[in-house]
């Protein structure tokens, strides 16, 4: 029977895009319609929906899970499911003890293995300390499986061709590799002795329903028994997870929570963290969206509830909700707890990241989001310093501090599940704007397309620096291509290394000064330079063709010796750096420390 001194454990889904998380949630849901006269109804195994939750009460998991428990009936009241699609990654949802999942279930492709997304679920559970169990979706999709509607999969297993369990086994090795890499040991959930040393893996069909009741009995047999402390945690103060502030239509400004522990009623007194520090309110509306179809839009089809127990979650109205951030603590508040509940929401307004001198902005939706995308660019294997963190939509005072970074490669800002404010957003589209904006909301999308971003401008910096310098070339007088003798002369030559700038000295082998670039020309266009392998007409001031210069001549474009020193710091190619080894023998005949 359900232990009344338990709440139901609260369950994240997670996983790549399209491996079946909504699958499973819509599996979830679609339980209990034909047990049930009313969408809303708590009696008779009937599922409610919350805000951003669905709640499976022990009565349903007990008759759907009762062949794989041998007789025993689940403690908890239920299982309330974390439903936040395409909105709040698990990382922003939290508790001030970590994560506000008690346990999670992984997701994927048995046909794909783990994707990034996948490894981003990996470690943010490892971060925060997680339990999980493996959904292994889509076994219909191996060749030749028969799957049956709402069969268990150890049921399933034995009814496979030889065929079909050899190519699961292979998919199932190769995920058992993917996550010996990442540190866990994964096996077969009906082969596990200790689930302290093994994570379980269920082989299930959304699609068909085959597998689901082993993987609900897996995850709440595996929270009962090893949560207990956290789920018998239900006395003491009211405490809630703040989803995000929305504007309703009759309603005004309300708070989507989810409710952990205690119970909320109309009239409490709360504190929230806003931007601006604690703020006290009063709850002046409970609510819950109309019927289980209706919950991903509810629109202004809300039921007015006088109070709600954890685990649970909700629509809350009150004034002065402004500024209030998303991913931190809502308190209920009593004499006992009312200070340490200030204290706690004022610690959590202000943003517990280190920041440094130096470095880039990022930004995110909620609190726990942003400490997420601070702790991978931590623990990068070149850590990423920070400058600036906030909470809410990128604007011009995150514009101004990334464009005032002293170091161009800092020069970013990222934003994790978060928009950007008009006016900002055309600045910072401007060809003119050296700020960059990555925004996502995936970290690991993030921080790819961030690394990729850096190795793009280190190169282009290095170009600009290339420019900046005299780099040496090689240049061959055409034969049959002398526009001009003198005044300047004007002579068709090709480069054979390197390359040729405007206003570059050139010298020939011999160490003979000959004279100035002063414009390179192919047919009606002007150009800065020219590159190995191209023909141009150059225009060379202080040089006579017939005295000091002929067809057929090779000269070489001369480097200042300061020039010589930085260029071996930099990336040249093979012929580049012959040239300069030319030219330091050259110079060196005069000169023994030239280019040191």
């Amino acid at each position: 029977m359900a232990n009344k001194n338990r709440r139901q454990p609260i369950v994240a889904v997670l996983g790549h895009v399209d491996h079946g998380k909504t699958s499973v949630l819509d599996y979830v849901r679609s339980l209990g319609k034909e047990r049930q006269s009313s969408v809303m109804a708590r009696e008779a195994g009937g599922i409610t929906q919350h805000i951003g939750a669905t709640e499976v009460p022990a009565k349903l998991l007990n008759e759907l899970c009762s062949p794989l428990m041998g007789g025993k009936e689940f403690l908890s009241p239920g299982l309330l499911f974390i439903d936040t699609p395409g909105h709040h990654s698990f990382s922003t949802l939290r508790t001030r003890g970590g994560s506000l999942a008690d346990i999670a279930i992984l997701v994927i492709d048995i046909m794909e293995g783990c994707q990034p997304q996948t490894l981003e679920s990996i470690r943010i559970l490892k971060q925060a300390k997680t339990p999980f169990v493996v959904c292994a979706n889509k076994v219909d999709r191996i060749h030749g499986w028969k799957s049956v509607h709402g069969r268990s999969v150890a049921d399933a297993m034995k009814d496979q061709d030889a065929h079909a369990q050899g190519l699961f086994e292979q998919k199932f090795w190769n995920m058992v590799g993917q996550f010996g890499e990442h540190g866990f040991n994964l096996d077969m959930y009906n082969r596990i002795s200790d689930f302290t040393q093994n994570i379980a893996l269920v082989p299930c069909s959304a699609k068909d329903g085959e597998g689901l009741q082993d993987l609900l009995a897996v995850t709440i047999g595996l929270a009962e028994r090893f949560l207990e402390e956290q789920l018998s945690d239900v006395e003491g103060a009211t405490e809630g997870t703040v989803l995000e502030m929305k504007e309703e239509r009759g309603l005004g400004k309300t708070l989507d929570v989810i409710l952990y522990r205690g119970e909320i009623k109309k009239g409490d007194e709360i504190i929230i963290a806003t931007d601006t520090g604690a703020r006290i309110t009063r709850v002046r509306g409970l609510f819950r969206p109309r019927g289980m179809s209706e919950m991903r839009d509810a629109g202004d089809r809300w039921d007015a509830i006088d109070h709600v127990e954890a685990a649970a979650g909700l629509k809350l109205a009150a004034p002065d909700l402004d500024g209030v951030l998303a991913g931190t603590t809502l308190h209920v508040i009593t004499e006992e707890s009312k200070d340490e509940a200030l204290l706690t929401a004022e610690s959590e307004s202000k943003i517990s990241i280190d920041l440094d001198d130096e470095g880039i902005v990022i930004k995110s939706d909620t609190l726990g989001g942003l400490e997420a995308l601070a702790f991978e660019l931590r623990n990068l294997e070149t850590p990423i310093p920070i400058r600036n963190a906030g909470i809410g939509p990128v604007n011009k005072k995150d514009l101004r501090s990334a464009e005032n970074s002293s170091e161009p490669l800092n020069q970013a800002i990222l934003a994790f599940n978060t928009d950007i404010q008009g006016e900002t957003e055309e600045e910072l589209s401007k060809e003119s704007c050296e700020v960059v904006h990555i925004g996502s909301d995936v970290i690991y999308h993030i921080l790819e397309r961030f690394a990729e971003w850096r190795d793009e401008r280190k190169n282009q910096i290095e170009e600009e620096k290339r420019e900046k310098i005299v780099y040496p070339g090689k240049l061959l007088i055409l034969r049959d291509h002398i526009f001009r003798r003198s005044g300047p002369a004007v002579v068709g030559v090709r480069i054979l290394g390197g390359r040729l700038h405007v206003g570059q000295r050139l010298l020939k082998p011999d160490g003979s000064r000959i004279g100035q670039v002063k414009s390179i020309r192919t047919g009606d266009s002007s150009h800065k330079e020219a590159k190995q392998g191209e023909e141009v007409a150059v225009a060379i001031d202080g040089a006579t063709v017939g005295r000091g210069i002929d067809e057929e001549d090779i000269l070489l474009v001369d480097v200042p010796a300061s020039h010589a020193r930085r260029l071996r710091k930099l990336e040249m190619t093979s012929a580049e750096e012959e040239i300069l080894e030319e030219l330091t023998a050259l110079h060196r005949k005069d000169d023994h420390f030239w280019g040191r």
